[in-house]
């Protein structure tokens, strides 16, 4: 068999990766400015932990979002694990980077999606990544038109 690239895998790699520094930056430096993230992880994913009364109400997957209240965020290079407020509850958990499958922060219309399909050939999984950045907007000039008449 030849052998190829595999830029799916590698870009795979290359955005957790993204996700893991930018973890790794807030959690030695704190959120910088209007930063905040939503992250979306598969909750039957292997090495995902928290608490069973979350897994009972999130069975398949969970969004959670890192801003305001957030504790103990440590990263390492297979998962993260954070604490998070849940009604005055704090819960802790540990989220493996394989098992995210979206990444957002709004504050700068940033965000990565994995998506798990199943191939026909196979019954590996293989993620597609799609990269959803908004073009930066400007405000628009508004132009008197006094200036251009003759008087």
């Amino acid at each position: 068999m030849a052998r190829t690239i595999d830029y799916g895998n590698l870009m795979h790699q290359a955005m957790r990766g993204l996700i893991q520094s930018v973890l790794a930056d807030v959690a030695e430096n704190g959120l910088p400015g209007a930063h905040h993230f939503f992250i979306t992880f598969d909750t039957t994913y292997p090495g995902v932990e928290l608490a069973d009364w979350l897994r009972d109400r999130y069975p398949t997957e969970m969004t959670v979002v890192i801003q305001h209240w957030f504790e103990n965020l440590t990263v390492n290079d297979e998962f993260f694990t954070v604490t998070l407020n849940f009604g005055n509850n704090p819960e802790p958990m540990i989220i493996p980077f394989d098992a995210v499958r979206t990444f957002v922060d709004p504050s700068v219309e940033f965000g990565l999606r994995f998506e798990t399909q199943s191939s026909d050939e196979n019954d590996d999984e293989e993620d597609d990544i799609e990269v959803e950045e908004e073009p930066t907007r400007h405000d628009a000039e508004v132009v008197s038109l006094d200036q251009f008449r003759k008087g």
